[in-house]
This record gives structure tokens, sequence and C-alpha cells, in this order.
């Protein structure tokens, strides 16, 4: 049996928890290394008002310091697993098949970082108001959620598939 992945938890796979790991090491040494350089080199140029070279990497800078504090506050918070085995319910790191109001939409319930950039299946975070309702709804049980704009949809799980 699985653990139900609860507050700040986000469910990843063995695998994805490598590659971010790896990804977050590379920043964390090269990254800011090679940021260093380019802002030195910028700074060597002179005057720091006009130097968009030097603008330009420190807004790179700014961009790499974000992804690895949200690698580390995710890695920190990752229920780190194989996908759930019971496929009577919805779950974090399953495949759903459900019919959202008058359509069928079939996504991941979990984080776009499990899959990575190459996958194309859509992903639903488990913190999003669809992700929310889903979770632990059985396969034939109805939910619903209240949308952005007010108004309640309906949700019916049709199938649960472990991801692969």
């Amino acid at each position: 049996m699985t653990e139900e992945v609860t507050g700040e938890e986000t469910w990843l796979s063995q695998e994805a928890f490598d590659r971010l790991s790896q990804e977050l090491e590379n920043l964390s040494v090269q990254g800011r290394a090679d940021i260093a350089e380019k802002i030195d080199a910028a700074r060597e140029e002179g005057d720091l008002k006009e130097n968009g070279g030097y603008h330009a990497a420190r807004e790179e800078q700014g961009k790499i310091e974000a992804r690895i504090r949200q690698l580390e506050h995710l890695l920190r918070h990752a229920k780190v697993g194989g996908a759930s085995t019971d496929l009577s319910a919805a779950s974090p790191g399953t495949v759903i098949t459900a019919k959202v109001a008058s359509r069928e939409m079939r996504f991941l319930l979990g984080s776009r970082e499990i899959v990575g950039t190459d996958s194309e299946i859509d992903v639903v975070s488990e913190a999003s108001p669809l992700g929310a309702a889903v979770n632990g709804t059985k396969v034939g049980e109805s939910t619903s959620y209240e949308a952005p704009n007010g108004k309640s949809i309906t949700v019916t799980v049709e199938k649960v598939e472990p991801f692969s």
C-alpha cells in the first residue's frame, strides 16, 4: 500500500528525484560558477548603469537562484517511491481518465517535474482545484470543484492507471 501524499509533499519517482537532484547539483556548482564569471567579465567593461551584458548576467543569475530554491523545496518535500499500485482510486503518480464537465480528460496527477519536458501527457497538480477534487476519488465516483470563475465543475473518475 502506498502512503498518501499530504500537505506540501509531492510524489516523485526515483528517476525524477535523481534527475532533479542532478540538476540541482549542476546549477549549484557549475551554474553559479559560470554566471559569476559572466558577471565579473561584464563588470570589467566599466559603467554598470549602461552595461547590457552585466544586467543580462544578473537577470540570468536571478533565474538560476530561483530554480535552485524551487528544486531545493521540491526535493525537501518529495515523497519518493513507485507509482501507486492501488488503482481503485486516483492518487498522486497515477494517470487518470475522467469526464470533466462534459469532456473526457487524461492526465497525470502530480508534478510536471515527474515527466520532464519530453512528455506529452497533461499534468495536474494534486494541489490544484481539479487535482485536490479527484485525489482519493474511486473509479466510477463523481466529485466536484469550484473553478476560478466560481462555477462548480463535476468530475467523474473513469479509469486509474499506473504512471510509467
